[in-house]
C-alpha cells in the first residue's frame, strides 16, 4: 500500500540470535527478502541435527510463517585460500551435482570429504544445483524464495564456505546454479505487492510481472527491465561472489530475462519460436549483468541456460558469457547406434561461427534423460551385438566420451555419468518410472565403482580429461584448430596446432565399418588409451572398426598419469628390498625412497628416474642401522616439481610370520593397510560398520614381505567407527578403524 518502515533493534547482546517479522496492520507478515538465514516451521522440523547442528527452534506461539534470523557478532569464517586462480573457462571440466542425490548425508561437510574423488577424475569446477532457500526440502531448488540464505537442508553457512575454500585449495572452482527468472509464493518480494483477487503479483509489483511473458515459466516471472529487479539481482550477485567466494553462476532459464511478450495476456498460448528469436533487449539485460559480475569479481563465470537464436548466443559469447550446449539427443542416438540425429557438429563453437570456444557442451544434465537408461531400454542391435546389453552399453559410453572430451571448449558432466548411471530421470522411489517423479530422490550408487566395466568407464573419462591438461596437448583444447567429420557411422575428429596433433576415430554403427583416414603427418602415432602404436603414412589409410570400437591417436607420446599399483618391502638379512609397480606415467621425473625408524621422521635413501617402466626396485643397506623396524614411503616428483607421497610400509626385521595393521588410525580419506606375508598369497579385505553391515569387499594379491594396500572406496564414508577384517588362508584379523576428517 506504499508505506515504508524501518526496523530499529537496540540493546542486542553480541552473539545472540533474534527472529523477527514485519507486520502491517497486524495482518501482513513477511520475512526480510535480504535474510541470510530463515526459520521455516513447515520444513525445518525435517532437518536432522547431524546436517544442521544447533538449529535455532522456531518461536512457536509467538508468530506464524517464515521468519528471519539476525545474529549479532556471528562467527566469521577464516578463509585459507585468498588467491585462488580460476581455471581457464575455455577448458572447464564442470561436474554438475545435486547434493541430495550425490551423497546420502546430503551436507556440505560430506561433500567436502568427497572432493578427492572429483579431483582424481580431473574435475576443475563443480556446479551446485540451487542452494539458496527454496520451498520444501526435497527439491531440485528451482523454486526459490530467499536468495541470500543457504538452504539449511544442506547445512550451516560456514560449512558451505569451508567447502568452497577446500575446493579452491584443490584447484576446483565452485559455480552456483541460481534461478533468477522467477520466484515462488513464499518470496517476500512476491508477497509484498500481491493481487488477492487474481491470486498473482499485483500490477504495481516492482519486481514481478502479473503473468508470465514467455513459455516454460514456473512460479512468478521476474521483470528484468525494472530498476528494482536489477538492483536486487546485483545485490544477490555481490553477496555470493564476495561473501562466499563463489566463482560464478549458472543462470537458470536465462532466455526468460525479457519483457518481450510471447504469450497471451493471461500468460498462456506461448510462442516458443518467437521467444527464441534474437532479442536485443534481452542481450542488453545480460550485458549489464555480465558487467556487474566482472565488477564484483573479475574473471567470474557467467553460464547461461539460453537456447536462443545462434546470433544472440554468439553475441553473448563474444561478450564473455558461456551459453549451454545441449547435445544429449545426439550423443544418445549415437550411443544407441541409430543414424538419425547422431551428428555432434553443434557441440563445436566453430560450427556455430563463434570466435571463442565458450560453449559449455554436455551429454547429460539434470534436465535430460540418462544416456545409459536409454541405451539399455531402446538401443539398436545386429545379430549378437546389442547396445541394450549393459556391458556393451557401457562400452558405447566410452565411445561417446572419446568424441566428447576431445572437442575443444568447456565440458559438463552430470553426476555419476562417469560410472554409467542408468536410472531414469523419471525413476520413482517405488521402482517404477513416471514423469511425476522427475524431481524425486534417486538412488545413490557409489557401489558402481566395484563393477569392472563401470570402473573402466570412469578410467576412460579420467584419462581423457587429463589429456586436456597434458603439457603437450592442452593448447589444442582452448583453440579452434579442429576438423570434424561426424556425419556417418565412422566418425573422425582431428586437432592440430604447432606440430601437436590428435586423431580420434570411432564406429557408432552396430556392424563393422571401414573408412580411410589421413593422419596429419607420417610417422609413429600413439594410441593414448591402450599404449600401442601405429605407423601413419601421411596419405589415406584404410581402417576397419568393429561396432563400438574407438581410438584416440597422438602424434607425440603422452602416457597416462602415474598410478601406484603396489608398494612392497621385504627384509633379507642386512638389506631391505623395496619394490613398486606403477601404471600410466605422465610427466613424471623421478621417484625418491625415504626411510624412517620411528614412522615420523623420514630421510632420503635413494632416487631412481622415471623411465616409463611398469615396475621398479631399490635395495636399502641397513647393515649399520640396528633398528628392529623400518618404515618406508615413496615420493613421486613430476617435471614441474610437484610431488606426492605413497602410504607408509613397515618392515619388521625379526618378523617371520603374518601381521596386519592400519596406519594412520584414525584415517581421513583412503584407508591404508600394511600386511606382512611370508609368502605370496591371496587375501580379502572386508569393511563393516559397527552393526555388522558389510560396506565393501576387496580381493588382493600379497607379495612376500610387507604390502601397502589402499582401500580407496573409504573416501566416501562418513566419519565414524568401522571394523576392518583381513582374511587370508591361514589368518584372519579384525581391526577397529576410525574415520575422522579435519
Amino acid at each position: 500500500d506504499g508505506f515504508y518502515w524501518t526496523l530499529h533493534i537496540t540493546g542486542l547482546t553480541s552473539g545472540t540470535e533474534y527472529s523477527y517479522q514485519y507486520l502491517v496492520d497486524g495482518v501482513l507478515k513477511i520475512a526480510d527478502a535480504y535474510s541470510e538465514k530463515i526459520l521455516d516451521p513447515a520444513n525445518d522440523q525435517f532437518i536432522s541435527s547431524s546436517t544442521y547442528p544447533g538449529l535455532k527452534p522456531y518461536p512457536t506461539g509467538l508468530t506464524t510463517g517464515v521468519v528471519s534470523i539476525l545474529q549479532t557478532g556471528a562467527p566469521a569464517y577464516n578463509w585459507q585460500v585468498n588467491n585462488f586462480a580460476r581455471p581457464d573457462k575455455r577448458n572447464l571440466i564442470i561436474y554438475e551435482l545435486l547434493l541430495r542425490d550425490f551423497i546420502a548425508a546430503h551436507d556440505w561437510n560430506t561433500l567436502n570429504d568427497t572432493l578427492s574423488y572429483l579431483k582424481k577424475l580431473g574435475i576443475n569446477a563443480i556446479e551446485l544445483m540451487p542452494l539458496n532457500e527454496f520451498e520444501g526440502n526435497i527439491s531440485w531448488g528451482y523454486n526459490p524464495d530467499f536468495y541470500f540464505a543457504p538452504d539449511k537442508y544442506y547445512g550451516p553457512s560456514n560449512t558451505l564456505k569451508r567447502l568452497v575454500d577446500s575446493c579452491h585449495s584443490k584447484g576446483i572452482a565452485v559455480i552456483m546454479d541460481i534461478a533468477l527468472n522467477h520466484s515462488f509464493g513464499m518470496s517476500p518480494l512476491v508477497q509484498l505487492y500481491w493481487d488477492n483477487v487474481n491470486n498473482r503479483p499485483a500490477t504495481n509489483n516492482p519486481w514481478f510481472n502479473p503473468v508470465p511473458k514467455h513459455a516454460f515459466n514456473v512460479g512468478y516471472d521476474m521483470n528484468h527491465e525494472s530498476l528494482a529487479t536489477r538492483y536486487f539481482v546485483s545485490r544477490v550477485i555481490d553477496h555470493w561472489l564476495t561473501n562466499y567466494k563463489m566463482d560464478g553462476f549458472r543462470f537458470d532459464l536465462s532466455k526468460g530475462f525479457t519483457q518481450n511478450q510471447t504469450c497471451d495476456n493471461n500468460g498462456n498460448n506461448c510462442n516458443v519460436g518467437a521467444w527464441s528469436t534474437y532479442d536485443a533487449s534481452r542481450v542488453d539485460i545480460w550485458k549489464r549483468y555480465q558487467d556487474t559480475m566482472q565488477l564484483k569479481s573479475p574473471g567470474s563465470y557467467t553460464i547461461l541456460e539460453h537456447f536462443a537464436d545462434n546470433t544472440e548466443e554468439k553475441e553473448l559469447s563474444n561478450y564473455g558469457m558461456m551459453p549451454w550446449g545441449n547435445l544429449n539427443y545426439n550423443y544418445n542416438q549415437a550411443s544407441m547406434g541409430y543414424s538419425s540425429g547422431w551428428n555432434f557438429d553443434y557441440g563445436l563453437s566453430t560450427v556455430r561461427g563463434w570466435f571463442n570456444p565458450y560453449l559449455v557442451t554436455y551429454m547429460e544434465s539434470h534436465d535430460e534423460e540418462r544416456l545409459m537408461y536409454k541405451n539399455e531400454q531402446f538401443g539398436n542391435s545386429s545379430g549378437t551385438y546389442d547396445t541394450k546389453n549393459v556391458s556393451t552399453a557401457l562400452q558405447r559410453m566410452e565411445l561417446d566420451a572419446s568424441f566428447f572430451f576431445t572437442i575443444p571448449g568447456p565440458k559438463m558432466i552430470w553426476q555419476f555419468g562417469e560410472q554409467g548411471y542408468d536410472y531414469s530421470i523419471n525413476y520413482c522411489q517405488d521402482g517404477t518410472n513416471n514423469s511425476n517423479c522427475r524431481t524425486d530422490p534417486k538412488p545413490i550408487r557409489w557401489d558402481y565403482l566395484q563393477q569392472a566395466n563401470r570402473k573402466k568407464l570412469y578410467d576412460v573419462y579420467s584419462s581423457l580429461i587429463k589429456l586436456r591438461f597434458n603439457s603437450l596437448y592442452k593448447d589444442l583444447f582452448v583453440s579452434n584448430a579442429v576438423q570434424p567429420d561426424f556425419t556417418g557411422a565412422f566418425k573422425t575428429l582431428k586437432l592440430s596446432q604447432a606440430g601437436t596433433s590428435i586423431v580420434v576415430i570411432g564406429n557408432f554403427d552396430v556392424i563393422s565399418q571401414t573408412s580411410s583416414v589421413t593422419f596429419q603427418n607420417a610417422g609413429t602415432w600413439y594410441d593414448y588409451l591402450n599404449g600401442t602404436t601405429i605407423t601413419a603414412t601421411g596419405a589415406a589409410q584404410s581402417f576397419t572398426l568393429q561396432p563400438g570400437e574407438y581410438h584416440v591417436y597422438l602424434n607425440m607420446n603422452a602416457a597416462l598419469p602415474v598410478t601406484l599399483i603396489s608398494f612392497t618391502g621385504k627384509n633379507n638379512g642386512n638389506k631391505n628390498s623395496l619394490s613398486w609397480a606403477v601404471a600410466n606415467e605422465q610427466d613424471l621425473n623421478y621417484y625418491e625412497l625415504q626411510r624412517s625408524t620411528d614412522g615420523q621422521n623420514f630421510s632420503f635413501v635413494s632416487q631412481t628416474n622415471a623411465t616409463g617402466k611398469s615396475s621398479y626396485s631399490i635395495i636399502d643397506n641397513i647393515s649399520f642401522g640396528g633398528s628392529p623396524v623400518y618404515y618406508y614411503r615413496l615420493k613421486s616428483v613430476d617435471k614441474d616439481g610437484n610431488f606426492k607421497y605413497s602410504g607408509v610400509i613397515k618392515i619388521r626385521i625379526s618378523a617371520n610370520g603374518w601381521f596386519a595393521e592400519v596406519n594412520p588410525n584414525p584415517f581421513t580419506g583412503k584407508l591404508l593397510v600394511n600386511i606382512e606375508s611370508p609368502v605370496q598369497d591371496k587375501a580379502t579385505i572386508i569393511l563393516n560398520d559397527v552393526s555388522g553391515r558389510q560396506l565393501l569387499k576387496q580381493n588382493i594379491l600379497l607379495a612376500p614381505g610387507n604390502n601397502m594396500v589402499e582401500v580407496k572406496e573409504t573416501v566416501k564414508l562418513s566419519n565414524g567407527t568401522y571394523l576392518l577384517t583381513i582374511i587370508e588362508l591361514q589368518h584372519t584379523q579384525t581391526i577397529k578403524v576410525i574415520k575422522r576428517n579435519n
